[in-house]
């Protein structure tokens, strides 16, 4: 396998965890795991995913709140609920247009 593989998700892109009832906005990619290895093994054993895959950073949300995640590939899967993602920071680094996030770093105008 190569170990540099290319996303699957793109920034921009609404996901939701398989496991976990949150979903989110891609803001950023990691090619491989780039945390702590503590934070890592803070991660249940039973769905602590391999270092070798592509990380999310996430402007993400549950029920109760609004948040950053970082979460693997494997643990993430397309959101397709067309609902807008509520996190304070969303406004700042993408704009809305047709329900697509577009980062404002990239925007041609």
């Amino acid at each position: 396998m190569d170990k540099y593989r290319s996303a699957k998700f793109n920034i921009g892109q609404v996901v939701r965890h398989r496991f976990y009832p949150f979903r989110g906005v891609i803001f950023d990619v990691d090619p491989t795991f780039d945390k702590t290895e503590e934070w890592w093994l803070s991660i249940p054993e039973e769905i602590r995913p391999t270092k070798e895959q592509p990380y999310y950073h996430l402007f993400a949300e549950n029920e109760e709140s609004e948040y950053i995640a970082y979460v693997s590939e494997q643990n993430l899967m397309p959101d397709e609920s067309g609902e807008p993602v509520r996190h304070p920071q969303v406004d700042e680094v993408f704009e809305v247009e047709d329900g697509r996030y577009l980062s404002r770093d990239t925007r041609r105008h």
